[in-house]
């Protein structure tokens, strides 16, 4: 389910209404730049936040956030072949890593937290290299999938020569190193360290059974080489592939421009990602009491709670939005509407009434024969009152019909 939702259905869905929406968004450039600001702040934002998550899946699913940020603002820089490119691509290499993830979760009896992982290199050799290929290809090593596209997302960035291209490119820089270092934390924590979890757990690993594993090797075929056959065809300069279904003003194309930036540029992706894993490769190689060093003290206490709490958006979604609006519902629709109106004129409203009215008529029936008497009396008054009242109102032949019937 988790490979199905960030591979396809929830990737897609934002990302293909934006690109099929391409004749508006041209029309106006103030909501064109909106989308290239939001992508690169979102592509920054979800890499940093996986980039200090424990959770296995939670960190491949921060990094999904983080590539739909790239695809956005993609499409911010008026390159949506470029951004559904990276879609089509990320759908591979993301299944993968999903599939992997949830076959080293069968291996160690469902357990997600990676710190309880590690040492599972030599026990699941087949996932490691599945993981392997899956994260290579997101950080966008070159020759695998996600290089043809991700790299190409920069430098459409750079070549629009604004602020908010260029605002995009170093954000999209800054995304790139985190998604490298955490990826790499990824493998390490999970396969290279020692292991750290039960013991009983860790000697219970086991490779997954072929109904799990067929489908790794199917998805790692094109996380491999799907970039490299279909980039013509995508985002080749004189494609027929949208024959016309994607349009852009003439002022906004870039991808011409894009192939003539200064070479320094076109090199930054690619030593960023390289001096992330290298980064990351020491630091759990041979640093890892510098980082427990770090973790412990003040400051490095602020920022990994900070990251690892996802920069406490949850905290003030949940304690500043979500529970001002429960309690306005609360009050407004529900003590108003539901329990005032809808349950006074409704059914619940209804019953009480009769309830109530038929108490009332039953506290009559005493059993008394002088409450009766009393009561007829007041009947009979009652009715000789309304004889006399029609008689000055109406007609004195009333007067004769009740003689009649009362003699």
């Amino acid at each position: 389910m988790s490979a199905l939702i960030h591979a396809a259905t929830m990737v897609t869905a934002g990302v293909f209404l934006t690109t099929r929406c391409s004749a508006l968004y041209e029309s106006t450039t103030i909501a064109i730049n909106i989308v290239a600001i939001f992508g690169a702040l979102t592509a920054f934002f979800a890499a940093t936040t996986g980039l200090l998550q424990n959770d296995l899946k939670r960190v491949i699913a921060y990094s999904t956030c983080s590539q739909l940020g790239y695809m956005f603002f993609a499409c911010g820089v008026s390159n949506y072949s470029v951004g559904v490119f990276h879609l089509f691509n990320h759908a591979f290499f993301k299944a993968l890593l999903f599939l992997s993830a949830g076959s080293v979760i069968h291996a160690i009896s469902d357990e997600q937290d990676m710190r309880k992982m590690g040492g599972l290199l030599k026990l699941i050799p087949f996932t490691y290299t599945m993981i392997f290929i899956g994260s290579c290809s997101l950080m966008g090593l070159p020759f695998l999938t996600g290089f043809y596209s991700k790299d190409v997302i920069l430098e459409v960035a750079f070549s629009r020569h604004n602020t908010f291209g260029l605002f995009a490119y170093w954000l999209g820089i800054f995304a790139a190193f985190f998604t490298a270092f955490y990826s790499t934390r990824l493998i390490f924590l999970t396969f290279l360290l020692k292991p750290n979890g039960f013991r009983v757990v860790i000697l219970d690993a086991h490779e997954s059974p072929i109904k799990l594993t067929l489908p790794l090797m199917i998805l790692a075929i094109p996380s491999i080489f799907i970039g490299f056959l279909f980039k013509e065809m995508f985002i080749g300069l004189g494609t027929d592939f949208w024959s016309g279904s994607i349009q852009i003003a003439s002022p906004n194309y870039t991808q011409i421009e894009a192939e003539f930036i200064p070479q320094i540029f076109k090199l930054t992706p690619l030593v960023v990602v390289i001096s992330s894993v290298l980064l990351a490769f020491s630091f759990y190689s041979y640093y890892l009491n510098l980082l427990f060093l770090f973790k412990t003290n003040v400051v490095g206490n602020l920022v990994y709670n900070f990251l690892n709490r996802k920069w406490f958006f949850d905290k003030l979604y949940n304690e500043i939005i979500s529970q001002k609006f429960l309690l306005f519902g609360y009050e407004s629709t529900y003590k108003m509407v539901d329990r005032g109106v809808i349950e006074l004129f409704g059914p619940k409203g209804l019953a009480f009434f009769i309830r109530n009215q038929t108490l009332i008529l039953s506290s009559f029936q005493t059993g008394y024969i002088y409450h009766y008497s009393f009561l007829m009396l007041i009947g009979v008054c009652f009715f000789i009152l309304t004889i006399l009242f029609n008689i000055f109102i109406f007609d004195f032949r009333i007067l004769f019909l009740y003689l009649i019937f009362f003699f």
